[in-house]
């Protein structure tokens, strides 16, 4: 009986030590994921100094909108330092992808208002800098698709037994993604979350009124045009609109 006893233990034990291993190899993967969205989020914090010089000596009656771009500059910056401490996390997540939308949003004011000056657009270095920030916006999209497929399979992993009950003790918590929504457009928050969240609820557990409440939340800022986050266990969306 002690034998049988002890086999059971130690397949319990194997299975256990498995389980977390296991959690810590996804865990490893999605960070290293998230590294790659730094880089090309300080490639696009480093362009940005280069092309206000640039454009300042064209556009001193736009002191504005030049201020409004460092600002968003160093308000991302911050965002992203506390974040890279704490990966994963609803609200830091949440709040570098506000911060990321607000930076995006004052570089699409100023290249809006760039059009009316010719001398300007024509300046070979300002091309070259609005085609870099373009690359690095493509390259953060395809990272950040990558830390959404490692974050996706660390809380599947997490959830699916028995793995969720040794992850109950072991504190080890669902980890949000990066969902960005720059602007209102033909993927507007309503209608993108909605396709979004019936899968989470699918995939994840998440109940109908979870999807629903969440959904609903969204269409209220959006109507009031508010700016800001909001966010689930596993899921956050910064919208702009």
């Amino acid at each position: 009986v002690l034998i049988v006893i002890g086999v059971i233990g130690l397949i319990i034990l194997m299975s256990v030590i498995g389980i977390y291993n296991k959690l810590v190899t996804l865990k490893n993967r999605f960070q290293n994921a998230f590294s790659q969205i730094e880089v090309q989020l300080q490639r696009r914090y480093d362009l940005i100094p280069n092309l206000i010089e640039t454009v300042k000596g064209y556009m001193k009656h736009e002191k504005e909108t030049l201020e409004a771009v460092i600002q968003a500059r160093n308000s991302a910056v911050q965002a992203k330092a506390k974040t890279s401490s704490n990966i994963g996390d609803a609200g830091s997540m949440g709040a570098l992808m506000a911060a990321e939308a607000g930076l995006g949003g004052a570089l699409g004011n100023l290249f809006a208002l760039s059009e009316s000056y010719p001398d300007l657009k024509s300046n070979q270095n300002m091309q070259q800098l609005q085609e870099e920030l373009s690359s690095t916006d493509n390259k953060i999209a395809f990272a950040r698709q990558a830390f959404n497929d490692n974050v996706t399979s660390y809380n599947n992993k997490r959830e699916s037994f028995p793995s969720n009950i040794f992850a109950g003790i072991f504190g080890i918590r669902d980890k949000s993604l990066a969902f960005v929504i720059t602007k209102r457009d033909a993927n507007s928050p309503a209608r993108y979350t909605e396709a979004v969240m019936a899968n989470f609820a699918l995939t994840q557990g998440m109940t109908e009124t979870e999807v629903l409440d969440w959904k609903s939340q969204l269409e209220a800022a959006e109507q009031q045009g508010r700016f800001g986050f909001t966010s689930f266990p596993v899921l956050t969306v910064a919208y702009l609109n």
